[in-house]
């Protein structure tokens, strides 16, 4: 099950197509979907979270809670959708492409996937712009 949150104004248009969208790349990845829980906030939300249990006084995009058994993907990601405005006039892309890229982010660090070393960060992409590619194909 995937629930959508929203401690700010910003709403997702189309839930569905979204939760379908998640739900078939953890089963393609072998998995099983538990309860996955997106919270879409600010910068000030997230820093706080951030600093408060990650102890990182930084700001970021998204956050993620891992409370996955086994084979059965489950957690809280939390998504500043500030920074993932602002990520998309940097790298030049459109809002929803990386909105996208950061929801399944999380979701792929549930899966094993990595992203502190240059190897890690590479797979970690190539499953990323795999996973944005079944959602607009």
């Amino acid at each position: 099950m995937i629930t959508f949150n929203y401690e700010t104004s910003f709403q997702i248009e189309n839930e569905t197509l979204l939760e379908d969208w998640v739900a078939s790349v953890v089963l393609s990845k072998g998995f099983k979907l538990g309860e996955i829980n997106y919270v879409f906030c600010d910068d000030a939300y997230l820093h706080k979270l951030n600093v408060e249990f990650l102890k990182h006084d930084t700001l970021t995009d998204v956050i993620s809670f891992d409370t996955t058994l086994g084979k059965l993907i489950s957690g809280d990601i939390f998504i500043s959708v500030e920074r993932v405005t602002e990520n998309a006039l940097d790298f030049k892309v459109p809002f929803e492409e990386e909105l996208n890229r950061v929801m399944i982010h999380g979701v792929l660090h549930y899966m094993g996937y990595k992203d502190k070393s240059v190897a890690d960060k590479k797979k970690m992409r190539v499953a990323e712009d795999k996973a944005i590619l079944s959602l607009i194909s």
